[in-house]
């Protein structure tokens, strides 16, 4: 083969595949795809923090505060004690009284009209007998000085609002307060976020 045969063809050359046009777009549009995704979770756990926040925990504090302040104690308590009792009883008072037993008195004055005999105002012994009733009249100071055992239940019913408790739980209630308007101003839904943005006079 002559020299200018040679240079007329082409070297052979192996073909090489064309290379396939790369995804950019994924490049381009994946960050913000994953900043966009991101955003939309971080709204909705705030949506939920809201919620929990406002409705359970604040809610639940500042309910609970007035029901304990609402709240009533009542009870039974059982009280065993003794009580000194320490004093002077006057003791006025018309009785009677029987002798257990023979009585000798002197020099008694006896009347004694019978029969032939009249006797006037004259001192003698005599001898009540056993049994004999006589009618007095007690005028006298009786000393009082024992113990007196007490058993008894005292109800008790105490309203705590009208106790020293009742200024700390409405205290509490009035710390809540501030933050549960806050939160309520927040919205809780996508719907209540776009009519705060966007549509306000339409969703009144």
């Amino acid at each position: 083969m002559s020299p200018i045969e040679n240079l007329s063809e082409p070297p052979h050359q192996t073909p090489r595949h064309k290379p396939r046009p790369r995804r950019r777009w994924l490049w381009r549009f994946g960050p913000v795809f994953w900043t966009i995704t991101g955003m939309l979770s971080l709204v909705v756990n705030v949506f939920a923090l809201e919620a929990l926040v406002s409705n359970q925990l604040l809610g639940g504090l500042n309910d609970n505060f007035a029901l304990m302040d609402q709240a009533r104690i009542q009870a039974s308590i059982p009280v065993s004690a003794e009580v000194p009792a320490k004093f002077d009883l006057p003791l006025q008072t018309d009785t009677t009284v029987v002798l257990t037993q023979s009585t000798l008195i002197r020099g008694a004055r006896v009347t004694l009209n019978t029969g032939g005999l009249s006797i006037q105002n004259a001192p003698t012994d005599i001898v009540l007998p056993a049994g004999t009733e006589l009618p007095i009249h007690l005028n006298l100071m009786v000393p009082v000085d024992q113990k007196i055992p007490v058993k008894l239940n005292v109800a008790v019913d105490i309203p705590l609002n009208q106790t020293d408790l009742h200024q700390p739980f409405t205290g509490l209630q009035k710390v809540i307060q501030p933050y549960r308007v806050l939160l309520d101003q927040i919205p809780n839904s996508w719907g209540a976020a776009f009519c705060m943005a966007l549509l306000e006079n339409w969703c009144k």
